[in-house]
């Protein structure tokens, strides 16, 4: 069947054009504006187009020309079916590339046979080629202005948007700075009870005055560490997180990371093999504390990715150029190979959130998905990189993941100032 694109914003001209042309055995692909006209006739390859000028978006004149750069589609017919009938209508159509000018209303009798005539290969001209030069050098002027306006368009737009980003990281760091306020009370209070040999029961008698107090104390470390997770994010987005510049010795950090998350969460039936490079690893300089958090952050995706009986291998090297390799590696489930450079972003989340269990060492237990995106940040803040390898998300199989880390040992921070 000959296929034909018909580009229209009108529903009742949709429905009668294409009422018409499949009474008569062709194949009618509608587009509703100018750039699902550009998909559907690169996707669809139609052997005629039938073009409104006046659609939203990207108007007819504007699609007509874009078409007519595109490969396999020069040759196209293109034909003008418009409301347009003012005196150099037609003529502004046929310099931006249509093939011929059909006026509306459309005249139902003849309006088969006009299509099949510019199949076979009629064509419409401008009469004169100064009369051509002349409309087209107005067409040129107009796309001019058309881009000069879309261009002051983005610009006040991306202004705008800035303005609202910058509202939205100020807001979000002092509702964080307001909930910790608070929180420090709370916690303080609960060490203070904690503390006194008065209170009866102990941390794994359930149900007593002390289990309670020691659940409640958990749950506002969980709520401070989803605060800080946040205002870290604002912070990196704002390039104002400040960093400390002291000696780091990574495999103090490892050690430090997992005796956290050991005590984080129930324990796991996981193996964690630390490889010879870590003792060897030299001194970096940087900031311990946030390098804690990124590979404690990173660390903890492993564990959470991981089924019990799995293993955890955290190993360093030292590199050409002053560099230290680390590398997380894990046998979990893996992760799919077309979301390795989305893992990274803020507010990404693997799993279904419908399965959310808040926990930072629960198999699959979820987050905000900020982890790694304030990982990639502090890494990224101290000019190094990081970034993740796997086979693939299965399962059964456990392909397993490979988080790569990548630390100058010299000064980290001279890059930045420069």
């Amino acid at each position: 069947m000959t296929k034909i694109l018909y580009v229209e914003d009108d529903l009742s001209s949709q429905r009668l054009v294409q009422r018409i042309l499949t009474a008569e055995g062709f194949d009618v692909v509608i587009a509703g504006d100018g750039i699902h006209a550009i998909e559907s006739a690169r996707r669809e390859k139609p052997d005629l187009i039938l073009m409104d000028i006046n659609i939203s978006g990207m108007d007819g004149y504007e699609v007509t020309t874009r078409l007519r750069t595109i490969t396999g589609l020069e040759n196209v017919p293109i034909i003008a079916v418009t409301a347009a009938t003012l005196r150099g209508d037609r003529e502004r159509a046929l310099v931006a590339g249509c093939n011929g000018y059909i006026p509306k209303p459309i005249d139902v009798d003849k309006f088969t046979d006009q299509v099949r005539a510019y199949l076979v290969g009629m064509e419409e001209t401008v009469e004169s080629a100064e009369e051509k030069a002349e409309y087209l050098l107005e067409y040129n002027q107009r796309l001019v202005n058309r881009l000069e306006e879309k261009v002051r368009e983005l610009e006040e737009a991306n202004a705008e948007l800035q303005r609202v980003e910058k509202m939205k990281s100020d807001f979000v760091v002092l509702a964080g700075h307001e909930l910790r306020t608070p929180l420090t009370v709370i916690y303080g209070y609960l060490q203070i009870l904690q503390a006194n040999p008065a209170i009866p029961g102990n941390n794994e008698n359930e149900g007593s005055p002390r289990h309670l107090l020691h659940k409640v104390s958990e749950a506002v470390e969980r709520l401070s560490q989803v605060i800080q997770d946040i205002l870290n994010v604002s912070l990196i987005d704002a390039n104002r997180l400040d960093l400390a510049h002291e000696p780091v010795f990574i495999n103090s950090v490892v050690q430090s990371v997992l005796h956290n998350l050991r005590s984080f969460g129930p324990q796991r039936k996981l193996i964690f093999e630390l490889g010879g490079g870590l003792k060897k690893a030299p001194v970096i300089e940087g900031d311990p504390r946030r390098l804690h958090q990124a590979i404690g952050n990173v660390v903890s995706n492993a564990i959470k990715y991981t089924p019990d009986g799995g293993t955890v291998t955290i190993d360093a090297e030292s590199l050409e150029d002053n560099v230290i390799h680390m590398w997380i590696k894990d046998t979990g489930v893996g992760i799919p190979t077309n979301q390795l450079l989305h893992i990274f972003e803020r507010f990404y989340v693997l799993e279904d959130v419908a399965l959310h269990r808040s926990s930072k060492t629960a198999f699959k237990g979820g987050g905000l998905g900020l982890g790694l995106a304030v990982t990639k940040g502090i890494i990224e803040a101290h000019n190094g990189k990081i970034w993740a390898e796997s086979p693939g998300y299965d399962e059964d199989a456990l392909p397993g993941s490979t988080f790569h880390l990548l630390l100058p040992i010299g000064n980290p921070f001279v890059k930045a100032e420069e």
